[in-house]
Order: structure tokens, then C-alpha cells, then sequence
């Protein structure tokens, strides 16, 4: 298994909108990054990954799944574009900020802390269970 981080901005589509959608989850769609849409390339079915409201909050506020490997993303004709899709796992107790990961220094690495731009990134499985271990979140 791989761990991600998919960033959104709250008011285009937040926490709230991705648990709405239950076990049929929502297509990450949008994304015109080729770094970002490598990434999905590589997901895997049963991949999890942090749910991350970006702009004014900048925190993780939970976990989701990949549930579908990367298709064409349908908001577009052009082919070069992709996306899979995502369904809640379950909140973060506490969620977790940026500036939370940023001053734990086991985090220096991590993308989301030198990357603060890229919609969809890798995470480590070190950097995962400390992350979970910060908000509270039990992997089930």
C-alpha cells in the first residue's frame, strides 16, 4: 500500500462534500498538474491517502481511499488528463495544520512541508503514522 495527500480547496469541494458522497466516492477531477496526475497514475485500489483543506485552513482533516484506478478525467476532452476516484475513510479527531507538520522536524521531508503547491503527493509511510499519530486517527 501507498500513502497520499490530496489537497482541495475547502469551498471548491471540502471534507464535508467528499463524506457526502459515501462509498461511491467522487472523481478527483481538475487536476492540471503532470506531476500531480503522474502520482495518480501510480494509486493502486485500496491506496489511502490525507484529505487536505488548503487556502485558508491548511490542515489534513481525514482519510480517504482510492476506489478507482486513473481514468480520463471527465471535466475535459483533452486526453493527456486523468484522475481517479476517492471515498472518506473516516475525520481526524484533531485535524492536523500545516504549521503542525511544518515545526515537527521527523517532518522536514515531507512534500506538503517543501511543496506546498502540488495537489497530489506522495507521503511516506513514516510520515503517515506520525501524522495520524498527531490527529488522533487510528488506522482501521
Amino acid at each position: 500500500m501507498k500513502y497520499w495527500l490530496f489537497k482541495s480547496e475547502p469551498n471548491a469541494w471540502s471534507w464535508d462534500d467528499q463524506v457526502a458522497k459515501g462509498n461511491i466516492g467522487e472523481q478527483w477531477d481538475g487536476v492540471r498538474n503532470y506531476q500531480a496526475r503522474n502520482n495518480m497514475r501510480l494509486m493502486e485500489l485500496g491506496d489511502l491517502a490525507f484529505f487536505y483543506h488548503s487556502i485558508k485552513e491548511k490542515c489534513i482533516m481525514g482519510v480517504v481511499e482510492v476506489c478507482a484506478l486513473a481514468h480520463p478525467d471527465s471535466t475535459t476532452d483533452d486526453a493527456r488528463w486523468e484522475c481517479v476516484d476517492i471515498k472518506a475513510v473516516g475525520p481526524f479527531p484533531t485535524p492536523v495544520t500545516l504549521d503542525d507538520c511544518k515545526a515537527d522536524e521527523r517532518l522536514k521531508g515531507m512534500v506538503l512541508v517543501n511543496n506546498t503547491r502540488l495537489s497530489v503527493q506522495p507521503v511516506t509511510a513514516a510520515e503517515w503514522q506520525i501524522i495520524c499519530d498527531m490527529g488522533g486517527y487510528v488506522t482501521k
